[in-house]
């Protein structure tokens, strides 16, 4: 079939109208489909409810002493050196919050923007002019709401195959005022991108203008494998030591995608320097965080291996989700030559491009027939797509047919989208 783009104005219109009959069809339907966020299913939550089950009366003592009580701040050893396992570091450079990976997130930034990063001789961020951070677009709505709401500015690089535009992150950090950088850098949300050993080679050794320069690594999907070879993401920490800047790096990861978003727990890993100013802070906020919890998991997931393990029973659930929206768009999609979107290994997204910079069009008419999607223009800063042309996909929680009526609708909208700015030219 020729591309709509190719198709002469009397056969576009043709298509329109049949696309148009098609469309009104789902809308008929009645379809309640929510795909906004990265949800995990039921089946996933199944997979913990174990840990629900845990007789803790007589586990209650850690090695530092009772769980139940006032004390450790810095979480439990066992599950310090469970999440050093996960972060390839130390258990000394690690420490444990709570269920919100996010939350650490936030409040490091926020105690940066009051107090500063505790770079000596630099003021905090907030009595510093005009600060900002470098946003890897498209990306992860609620960090740029991290900024958003303590006032910093977000400058946007575009992600690349193998992670951040680096010429672009290496020109403007020539820049004092940019203090940070926030990404995901496994399977990053929403484009599914691994950053390539030479990328994190280049984001370690950079010598940012500002000495209280920190990047936000967000390895939230870590262990996030679709496939049993997934991909190898090298040690930020272990690299950026190589050149004396491993203060620059704060690693954030939690279970809210391999225990219970609701229940789980987070850590914050970094260098000796940073733990000291986090724990520095965290004393005047918390005594400790839920070390029940804390020991729980450690019960339940034992090891790295233990974890690893758990992640493969996820990926056979989501697995075959994915495939039916990937097979649904490489079907419905890909003779259009109106969209492209990318193949990910892992995480919790598909990232899908329409052509003709129609993606808020796209989203209206999922909207109307009952397609609930991210909202178009929040995986960018201030939720301003510049062109207009990426929608999220999050298919973890519909079930497989579920999902192909979804993917099917989409398409429907992506066409129906695409003609409608066509024969607007004609």
């Amino acid at each position: 079939m020729q591309r709509i783009q190719d198709l002469p104005a009397e056969e576009l219109k043709k298509l329109y109208d049949a696309e148009l009959a098609r469309y009104d069809g789902f809308v008929s339907a009645g379809l309640s489909i929510n795909m906004a966020r990265g949800t995990p299913c039921p089946e996933q939550l199944d997979l913990s409810e174990e840990l629900l089950d845990i007789d803790m009366s007589p586990l209650h003592q850690c090695e530092d002493g009772d769980v139940r009580n006032y004390g450790i701040l810095s979480g439990i050893p066992e599950c310090r050196r469970l999440f050093a396992e996960l972060c390839g570091v130390g258990p000394d450079n690690v420490i444990i919050g709570g269920c919100s990976s996010l939350q650490l997130m936030y409040d490091y930034v926020s105690q940066c923007v009051t107090k500063g990063p505790g770079v000596p001789g630099c003021a905090p961020w907030g009595e510093q002019n005009g600060v900002k951070f470098i946003a890897v677009v498209p990306g992860y709505d609620r960090h740029f709401g991290i900024c958003e709401y303590l006032g910093i500015e977000l400058v946007n690089v575009p992600i690349t195959p193998e992670g951040p535009d680096m010429d672009a992150v290496e020109e403007l950090i020539k820049d004092p005022s940019v203090k940070g950088m926030l990404c995901v850098p496994k399977y990053s949300n929403p484009d599914g991108v691994t950053y390539s050993a030479e990328t994190v080679e280049r984001l370690a050794k950079m010598t940012p203008a500002a000495p209280d320069f920190r990047v936000i690594w967000d390895n939230a999907y870590c262990v996030h494998d679709l496939y049993g070879d997934g991909d190898e993401l090298p040690n930020i920490l272990d690299v950026a030591a190589k050149y004396g800047h491993e203060d620059n790096f704060v690693v954030f990861v939690s279970t809210s995608k391999i225990s219970f978003p609701g229940a789980g727990v987070s850590a914050v890993a970094g260098s000796d320097a940073n733990i000291r100013s986090i724990l520095g802070r965290m004393k005047y906020q918390i005594i400790s965080y839920d070390k029940i919890n804390q020991l729980r998991h450690v019960i339940f997931f034992r090891n790295l291996d233990g974890i690893t393990a758990h992640m493969k029973r996820h990926a056979e659930i989501l697995r075959p989700k994915f495939e039916t929206v990937l097979g649904t768009l490489d079907r419905e999609l890909t003779w259009t030559g109106a969209a492209h979107w990318i193949k990910p290994r892992g995480g919790y997204f598909i990232s899908l491009y329409v052509d003709v910079g129609s993606a808020s069009r796209v989203g209206e008419l999922c909207k109307k027939a009952g397609l609930t999607i991210t909202r178009v223009g929040a995986t960018y800063p201030y939720g301003k797509d510049p062109d207009d042309a990426n929608i999220r996909i999050a298919p973890s929680y519909p079930d497989c047919d579920t999902l192909k009526t979804a993917a099917e609708l989409m398409c429907c909208c992506v066409r129906i989208a695409a003609c409608e700015e066509l024969l607007a030219r004609v």
